[in-house]
This record gives C-alpha cells, sequence and structure tokens, in this order.
C-alpha cells in the first residue's frame, strides 16, 4: 500500500474535549523531554528568531522556549480545545513566558500567516495525522524565511512492535495509560505514520532545497531547509 499520498482518505481532525485532557495529561509526564528538546533548538536560534510550531497540543515545548531566551514563537494547532489549553498553560508560566508565545487556531494545510514569516519550524508528533501532508510541506516552505528549517520529528511506520512497546515502557505511565498508549500505537499511530522512503518523496514535491533525515527505533527526524538567497 503506498502511504505517500497527496491527501489522506480520512479527515485529520484535531482532538477536541476529553480527548484532547487526557492527551495533555499523558504528555505532561514527558516534561524532561519537552524541555531537552527546546534546549537543543534554543542553542541554534540566534535572539530574536521568529518560531512556529506546528500543531503544538498543550503547548508544552513551546512555552519551554519562551523560557529560554529572546524569541517570538506562535503555536498553530488546528484543535480548538488544545489552543485553550496551551493558553492557559502560558498563562500560569508567567508574563515573561506568556509575552513571547502566541497560540492560534489554524490548519496546517492553510497556514494563516504572511510568506517568509518564521526562522524556524517545528512540527513534533503530529504530521502523520495531516490529511494533505505534501500541502502541509509546502506551507511551510511558503511561511520560512530563504535560510529557515523546518524539523519533523514523528513516529516512522516501520518501527517493530517491540521497539514501540519499550518506548512506551520508558514513559513510564502507569497501567492503565501504558496498555492504552500501546494499543494506540498498534492500531492507529503505525497505520498513519511513514517511513524515510515515503518522507523522501514527499520532500521531492516541494520546493526545499535539502532534506536530511534520520531515524531511531521508534521515530524519524526530517530536517528541511529553505534555500537561501544568494
Amino acid at each position: 500500500m503506498n502511504h505517500a499520498v497527496a491527501q489522506k482518505a480520512y479527515r485529520g481532525r484535531g482532538m477536541e474535549g476529553l480527548t484532547a485532557k487526557w492527551y495533555a495529561s499523558l504528555t505532561s509526564k514527558a516534561m524532561d523531554d519537552f524541555r531537552a528538546l527546546a534546549r537543543r533548538v534554543g542553542r541554534q536560534l540566534p535572539p530574536g528568531s521568529q518560531v512556529l510550531e506546528v500543531a503544538p497540543g498543550p503547548g508544552y515545548f513551546a512555552i519551554e522556549l519562551a523560557k529560554l531566551g529572546d524569541f517570538r514563537i506562535i503555536g498553530l494547532d488546528i484543535s480548538h480545545t488544545f489552543v485553550e489549553i496551551a493558553r492557559r498553560n502560558a498563562a500560569r508560566a508567567g508574563s515573561e513566558v506568556a509575552s513571547r508565545v502566541e497560540f492560534r487556531q489554524g490548519n496546517a494545510a492553510d497556514m494563516p500567516f504572511k510568506d517568509q514569516s518564521f526562522d524556524f519550524l517545528l512540527c513534533r508528533a503530529a504530521f502523520k495525522n495531516f490529511s494533505q501532508p505534501i500541502r502541509a510541506l509546502r506551507e511551510m516552505y511558503r511561511v520560512l524565511k530563504p535560510g529557515g528549517r523546518a524539523l519533523i520529528i514523528d513516529l516512522r511506520r516501520d518501527a517493530s512492535r517491540n521497539s514501540v512497546r519499550r518506548a512506551v515502557d520508558n514513559m513510564h505511565l502507569g497501567a492503565v495509560n501504558s496498555a492504552i498508549t500501546k494499543l494506540t500505537f498498534r492500531f492507529m499511530l503505525l497505520k498513519r505514520a511513514y517511513t524515510k522512503a515515503e518522507f523522501e518523496a514527499f520532500a521531492a514535491q516541494t520546493a526545499f532545497s535539502s532534506a536530511e533525515i534520520k531515524e531511531d527505533l521508534t521515530g524519524l527526524e526530517v530536517l528541511l531547509t529553505r534555500e537561501s538567497i544568494s
């Protein structure tokens, strides 16, 4: 079955209501991971950088990045519930952090931003859910400044069941949440995810000048760069 398609058959609607609140509670247990990713990204960005997080969910990464320096961060999520949760989380982080980060509702395939608005873009654990993946990539290219980079981190579809099981066990979610998460990975998330070859095929249908793809046991990191103006 060829998963590298312009539009998926299902509609990638965002999580809402109780499902979004459960996900926010579940992922809050991985705050160390969000902080580590924020530090990693922050070290690569000059002060004053404009950052876009696509599908930030509860906003944990964006908020942690806002704590680290003079960055202007916008999170764009299709879920109204996630936008509300992320805004509350930012407010709890204090006025200085809240002044640096903003959360909006919107579609990754039709972003409400001007061309060349951002220096860096992150999309973590969400790309597999987009109903129009190639269009989303083209939108990422459009809103990045020349020389800007997009980092996509997601599950790889060819991850083994054992590696996924070990990864979930390492999350220390508790018996019930661990069982639910393993079933979600097996019957939903793995089926939606892509392989390295499929991401390469997607990138070839965009104007990005380069695509670097790294794999680990369960996931992919895709770094896309918009060509600088010479």
